[in-house]
């Protein structure tokens, strides 16, 4: 069954690995949070998708800006440093001999602690903040970054800033999930969300762009995360003096549209090759083949230096 971006070849090794649960490392079948853990009961905390190449945190800055700047809007206490954080991981990969790995993938989650009671006000918090960090064997698989995914639009839209910031990396993601089971059943790969506006905004769980007459084209931002691999495409293309825009554009721009992709943290740069059954490229574009080659010499550098 396809998984779009994020389907993987299953590891074996997986099933033993070790997971470090509020800093104790913790056999796989054995780690386990309580019932009354604030992710768990409310969906309330935050997290980061982090991808180990070279045995290092690619781009580990700026998810741990992300991460620490969503804890401070909703008034969390992550309860340590950026550097003791960081050690953290490390260790966590140390100890499931991850030191030299290319195809691993991590989850660090945090949420606001254990609650006393099953209640969303954070005054009922008892205890610090539950920090889970799960490493797995994992990686795209060739097929997919060469071969692309399907998307369809789906009526779930991105959500207002007053209603749920999607600037927020938060355990909630029930709006991506209905999207997500909408484009599932309509025998899609991933989702294609509109703002609330009906201008393009972002997919699923990818950030989304078109190619146009040579120009790339993304969202403004303004109904989707700060994407991480999405800001480095964008910086890549102005280094490469490829020209890029952020702006509002609709789907009759993405039907008309030369090539299209989604970039994320676990797969990179991926061709989107069908949009609502309009077929834009079979497999990989040349604008797409092109970004692909300059993320890869990207994450190379950051990930050797």
């Amino acid at each position: 069954m396809a998984k779009g971006t994020h389907d993987y070849a299953d590891d074996p090794r997986n099933q033993t690995i070790l997971i470090n649960v509020n800093g104790v490392m913790t056999p796989r079948a054995d780690a386990v949070i309580s019932v009354f853990d604030s992710g768990f009961m409310l969906g309330d905390g935050v997290w980061e998708g982090l991808r180990v190449h070279n045995g290092k945190i690619a781009f580990l800055a700026a998810h741990l800006d992300r991460l620490y700047e969503g804890a401070k809007a909703i008034a969390m206490d992550i309860g340590v440093s950026r550097e003791s954080l960081t050690d953290r991981l490390y260790e966590t990969i140390g100890a499931n001999g991850m030191d030299t790995e290319a195809g691993v993938h991590i989850r660090l989650m945090v949420t606001r602690g254990i609650r006393s009671t099953p209640y969303q006000d954070p005054r009922v918090v008892i205890s610090p903040a539950t920090i889970v960090i799960i490493p797995e064997y994992k990686q795209a698989l060739p097929s997919t970054v060469e071969n692309g995914i399907r998307l369809f639009t789906v009526h779930v839209r991105r959500g207002d800033p007053a209603v749920q910031d999607q600037k927020l990396n938060s355990h909630s993601k029930l709006n991506c999930i209905t999207a997500c089971i909408q484009a599932t059943q309509a025998g899609a790969d991933e989702a294609l969300m509109l703002d609330p506006h009906g201008f393009v905004a972002t997919c699923n769980s990818t950030h989304f762009f078109i190619v146009r007459k040579g120009e790339v084209w993304t969202s403004s931002g303004d109904y989707c995360l700060g994407g991480i691999t999405r800001s480095n495409v964008i910086q890549l293309c102005r280094e490469n003096d490829i020209p890029v825009f952020e702006k509002n554009f609709s789907l009759t721009d993405v039907y008309g549209a030369d090539e299209a992709f989604v970039t994320g943290t676990f797969a990179g740069v991926v061709p989107a090759t069908e949009v609502d059954g309009r077929v834009l490229t079979k497999g990989r574009g040349p604008m797409v083949k092109h970004l692909q080659s300059l993320y890869k010499s990207l994450l190379e550098k950051d990930t050797t230096s």
